[in-house]
């Protein structure tokens, strides 16, 4: 059985913060953060819209590329979300 890991970015409602995470279990990552069952970062800045995400079938490649795009500046993962997401749609309710 193949697991997948998931590079995503979560913004609040005016898109004015980033943050971006890897989980091997993406719908539960996300709804911990919508609910803040976790006291973190996304918390404190209500970060609770997934406007970007890519599956892997390598950890070690999904983390690879968290760490280039948390390197990479503002406008790069602005860049990022819109070539993915142009409208910075909530895509939670999108997965499966």
């Amino acid at each position: 059985m193949t697991k997948y890991y998931y590079i995503y970015i979560i913004t609040n409602v005016k898109n004015t913060v980033l943050y971006t995470g890897v989980t091997g279990n993406l719908v539960a990552r996300i709804y911990h953060h919508k609910n803040k069952s976790v006291s973190s970062f996304s918390n404190k800045y209500n970060l609770n819209k997934l406007v970007y995400y890519k599956v892997y079938e390598d950890v070690n490649s999904a983390i690879a590329r968290e760490k280039q795009i948390k390197a990479g500046s503002r406008k790069k993962k602005i860049d990022l979300i819109i070539n993915f997401n142009p409208e910075w749609k909530d895509l939670y309710d999108t997965l499966s």
